[in-house]
């Protein structure tokens, strides 16, 4: 068998392709939430707390000297990412809530009974009785 054969094969498998198109809806719905944290949510938050734009927020370790850049830890880009994460992950949590509530409507068949009702006395017995315990009838 031809390596571009076995590749073929292994691409078409249905687990890849449901990986490769997860990975790309995953991809688009980042920059989804990117945007509406960096765009919709962090400047009305700003705006409550005094015109504060969060990514601007930053440290500065070391100056700019000469023509070597400042050294600056940017804490307000850091803060916008974990929003981002958190709203990620809280969306990814719902989506698999979903998922499960859905599976749990598809219960497990009910399992055998145990019991059996004797034909006679129309008493409960168990499954494997071959003499009902209170009418003594066999069967």
């Amino acid at each position: 068998m031809s390596v571009v054969k076995e590749f073929k094969e292994f691409a078409m498998r249905g687990s890849v392709l449901d990986l490769a198109i997860g990975i790309i809806i995953g991809g688009a719905f980042g920059k989804v939430v990117s945007s509406m944290v960096n765009d919709v949510l962090m400047p009305p938050i700003g705006v409550l707390i005094g015109g504060v734009d969060f990514s601007s927020f930053g440290l500065t370790l070391r100056d700019a000297i000469d023509k070597t850049p400042a050294s600056v830890l940017k804490y307000g880009v850091f803060l916008n990412n974990m929003i981002d994460f958190t709203i990620v992950a809280f969306a990814v949590f719902l989506i698999v809530k979903a998922v499960n509530r859905m599976k749990r409507k598809e219960a497990a068949p009910a399992p055998p009974p145990s019991t059996k009702q004797c034909p006679e006395c129309l008493m409960s017995i168990p499954i494997g009785a071959k003499r009902c315990g209170f009418c003594t009838t066999k069967l």
